[in-house]
């Protein structure tokens, strides 16, 4: 650590915007030294407005930096490979970049000799979970403050606070959506969207055109490497560059809108919007192209321990033994996972219409019910008996009560032959 490190300086993950603002002011007045850290995971982020705006309010070092390619590769490429969605719809877009910005927390608190860091996150959500628990189990010797879960300020208190300290954070009602954006997707919740029975307004979506409006129709070819998407239409993209198309290509077709009633790790139940064009279409891909080359039990296996990568990822497991483990039976299932997969992208529908593999299980000539048919029918005969010979024995043992046809309810008739 730096011979300057002082005991009182903390290293916060700043935004820019309203909580992060306030929160640097409220941390100097408790006797802090605040340095802060803006991440660009993909938000198209104005890093040196936000460092500049950081400046201005006091802070002796901003820190800024561009982890696209940091967070694409060690965290997105990871969970596509797993086909991680929690509860079998949320892609985990906010949930993957909480780990990496707390890793960057660390890695600057170490350079400042900060003996603690600090995050805009509320009590109520899954976030301050993630950050805790990641920067402990990265340096259990930091201390973690949280401003917004321990000040009193209610929204407008919060307003006036900035003003009083002459924080210059534009807040309207116009803009009664919190809204968090990456590489991976987009997450929007408050306001109208807070009653399950509101429809989504059209200003909540920013990505996606209206599947019902008659957006621009598309078709993609994805190129696949051992599980990782490497191509788009045959050109060759870094990962990043592959997302960024997609989203905008997959967004203009109304791909990628979820709307759910998602269970929080804090325990409440909570509307979730979220808007993930190139992840909807890029796991739609990835498992077209598994269906190809995985046996069925390895494929029966991968698929039972989604969801458990899922909920290590949502409950801000990552840095841990069990997702790491998860990660090395990933990687080596994905092996085979080399080829292309064709999709049409029409009326927020993503359809599978071609794939190929060079290790492809699939074969024609046993798949045929046409000529060439190299299946041997023979040998079904045995297997179907064998694979039945369980339930005939019970049922010699145990036999199951037939149903009578009047008990059906149904009106029954028959016709003999004269």
């Amino acid at each position: 650590m730096n011979a300057h490190a002082t005991k009182k300086k903390i290293v916060l993950a700043y935004s820019g915007g309203l909580d992060t603002s306030v929160a640097i002011k409220w941390l100097q007045d408790l006797g802090w030294e605040v340095v802060t850290l803006v991440v660009d995971v993909g938000a198209n982020t104005d890093l040196a407005a936000i460092q500049d705006k950081a400046v201005q309010l006091g802070v002796p070092r901003a820190y800024a930096v561009d982890a696209r390619e940091h967070f694409a590769e060690r965290f997105i490429a990871p969970a596509l490979k797993a086909d991680a969605l929690y509860e079998g719809v949320y892609p985990l877009a906010s949930a993957l970049s909480r780990p990496l910005i707390a890793e960057l927390l660390v890695a600057v608190a170490h350079r400042e000799g900060a003996t603690a860091v600090a995050h805009g996150c509320t009590g109520k959500g899954n976030d301050q979970v993630r950050f805790d628990v990641a920067v402990a189990a990265l340096d259990p010797s930091l201390t973690v403050v949280a401003p917004v879960r321990e000040w009193a300020f209610t929204r407008d208190q919060e307003i006036e606070y900035a003003q009083t300290h002459g924080i210059a954070v534009p807040v309207t009602a116009a803009a009664p959506y919190s809204v968090d954006v990456n590489l991976w997707g987009r997450s929007v919740e408050g306001g109208v969207l807070e009653d399950p029975m509101n429809p989504v307004p059209d200003d909540a979506w920013s990505w996606t055109a209206d599947p019902d409006e008659n957006p621009v129709s598309a078709s993609v070819t994805v190129g696949f490497l051992h599980g990782v998407p490497v191509a788009l239409n045959g050109e060759a993209l870094p990962l990043p560059a592959l997302l960024a198309t997609l989203n905008e290509r997959a967004g203009r077709a109304g791909v990628g809108r979820l709307d759910s009633i998602e269970n929080r790790l804090v325990g409440i139940k909570s509307r979730e919007v979220y808007e993930a064009p190139a992840a909807v279409t890029l796991l739609t891909a990835h498992q077209a192209l598994e269906q190809l080359v995985l046996t069925r039990d390895l494929a029966r296996l991968k698929s039972s321990l989604a969801g458990e990568y899922a909920r290590l990822a949502y409950e801000g497991l990552w840095y841990t033994p069990s997702r790491e483990a998860l990660d090395a039976f990933m990687t080596e299932a994905n092996q085979p996972v080399t080829g292309d997969v064709t999709l049409a992208l029409a009326h927020g529908r993503v359809t599978v219409v071609g794939r190929q593999a060079d290790k492809s299980l699939y074969r024609t000539d046993l798949a045929t019910y046409g000529s060439g048919d190299a299946f041997d029918h023979k040998s079904a005969e045995g297997f179907v008996a064998l694979f039945g010979l369980g339930l005939r024995t019970r049922a010699r043992v145990r036999p199951i009560e037939p149903v009578e046809l009047e008990a059906l309810g149904v009106q029954v008739t028959s016709v003999q032959h004269a």
